[in-house]
Order: C-alpha cells, then sequence, then structure tokens
C-alpha cells in the first residue's frame, strides 16, 4: 500500500482537486483507493456529497476514540463513494479543535498512521488532504505518508507558502526515521500571464530536483466536476487537466529517481 500526502501551507493551491483527480484515475485503472480529508473546512468531503457539518462517523471520530485507548476497527469510520473502489475517511468540522484538546487527547500524533497499518491489505492507494495550517492534523498526514505532494499554484503568495513548507518538512525530517520523497506540482497554470510564467520560472530555477516538469494548466472542466461531485477522470477524461494529472500519476507510480530525498536545508 502506498500513501500519498497532498499539503501546503496556502489554501487554495489545488490540494483537493489533485486528491480527487488522482483517485479518479486510480479508480479508473481499477486500484482500491481510500481519500482522507484531515482539513477541518471538508472540502474533499464535501466534494463527495457528505456534509462536515453533521456527519457522525469521521476523522474526529478515529482521533477521539484513538486518544481514549478505544479498541477500534478503522472501517467504521469510512464511508463507500458513488464510485467504485473509491472510499473515503470524511473530515467534520470538529477536526478544528483537536490542536485545542490535545492536552486532552493523547499520542494523537501518530493516529493516521497507526490506522493504516491496519487498513494496509484493504487498499492499494491512500491519498491524504492535508489541511494548510501546521497542527496535529498536518504532522498526521506528512508522518503517515510515503510520498509527499506538493500543489502550488504559479502565483506569488502560493510561492512563499512553499518556503513555509520546505521550513515545517525541514522540522518534520528531523523526527522520522526515513527520509521523505517529495514532489511540488506547478498547478493553475495560465501561459496568457505574466505572473503565472514568471512564477513556474522561479520554481524551476529554485527547486529543480523535486519540481514535476509539467504543470497543471487551468481548467473549467475541474471546476465542473467539483460541481457536479464527480471526479474529473470520470467526468471529462479527455480534459486538459486530467491528461496532465494522468502524467503525473505515471511519474508517481514510476518513483522515479528525480524524486530526490529532503535534504536539511529543505530543497
Amino acid at each position: 500500500m502506498k500513501t500519498w500526502t497532498v499539503s501546503n501551507q496556502k489554501g487554495g493551491v489545488g490540494k483537493t482537486t489533485t486528491v480527487v483527480t488522482l483517485a479518479g484515475l486510480l479508480s479508473i485503472q481499477g486500484k482500491r483507493v481510500l481519500c482522507i480529508d484531515l482539513d477541518p473546512q471538508g472540502s474533499l468531503t464535501s466534494y463527495f456529497r457528505l456534509d462536515p457539518d453533521t456527519i457522525e462517523k469521521s476523522a474526529y471520530n478515529l482521533f477521539k476514540d484513538s486518544s481514549e485507548k478505544i479498541a477500534l476497527d478503522p472501517r467504521k469510520y469510512i464511508s463507500n463513494t458513488s464510485f467504485d473502489g473509491l472510499d473515503l475517511l470524511p473530515a467534520s468540522v470538529a477536526l478544528a479543535t483537536l490542536d485545542r484538546q490535545a492536552s486532552q487527547f493523547k499520542g494523537l500524533g501518530l493516529v493516521i498512521s497507526s490506522t493504516l497499518k491496519k487498513l494496509k491489505d484493504s487498499y492499494d492507494v491512500v491519498l491524504i488532504d492535508s489541511p494548510p495550517m501546521l497542527g496535529v492534523l498536518m504532522i498526521n498526514a506528512l508522518a503517515a505518508c510515503d510520498h509527499l505532494i506538493i500543489p502550488v499554484q504559479t502565483e506569488f503568495l502560493a510561492l512563499k507558502g512553499l518556503e513555509r513548507m520546505m521550513k515545517t518538512m525541514t522540522m518534520l525530517q528531523k523526527t522520522r526515521q526515513h527520509g521523505l520523497k517529495y514532489t511540488i506540482i506547478p498547478t493553475m497554470f495560465d501561459k496568457r500571464t505574466r505572473a503565472s510564467v514568471s512564477s513556474l520560472n522561479s520554481l524551476r530555477n529554485r527547486y529543480k530536483g523535486h519540481l514535476w516538469t509539467g504543470y497543471i494548466s487551468v481548467d473549467t472542466q475541474l471546476r465542473e466536476a467539483s460541481r457536479v461531485g464527480i471526479p474529473a477522470p470520470i467526468m471529462a477524461p479527455n480534459s486538459r487537466a486530467v491528461l496532465a494529472y494522468g502524467r503525473l500519476l505515471q511519474l508517481l507510480q514510476g518513483e522515479t529517481s528525480k524524486l530526490t530525498l529532503v535534504s536539511n536545508d529543505g530543497r
């Protein structure tokens, strides 16, 4: 079982879109896929037409029950989706309270890692949608993954968010037994704008060893897929963005040698 976390310390860069699109491509391949929503905003959960405000069994319940040392079966927190081979561990808005409750709930840092060990024979790939802020949830998402995917919108403020993400990874690296593979994915690229082209060039100059050579273009099909709650590969398999994500997936599945480990300076 492979575990890929999609994370960035800036919102609105395409994290949820990346999770859903890769999950859709994998499910079309016949893979068994689990999506985990660790963002209290619950965008991934809402995409699959579950309500983070009212859901009764969610990632929050998993954290709470784990902290209380309840013997649990992770499957009872997982929901089926309408798509073959694609399941979801949904978010609830209560996830936003976890950091405040950390003093009450002990041992929260490795809940997702421990849960996935129990599910290793149930899924081929796990995709984790991480929140944009550093805390218990992001630490869980990064600790559990064996490959980190960092979507970065090709605009100036998103590049600043990437710098924060690099610092976080450097900090986390000191606590991991094994190196963390990561790939930076330029998203929402618009070749017609100077800002987008300039940002992409900045990424290529600074993060050569970890930057995916492709990019995800602005594509209205992604927005339409989100509106109707269908992964874009299923709704619009030949759209520009889906074809680009398909090339990215080939790279991730190949685990090529170009995707090296994070170094001490996060580059």
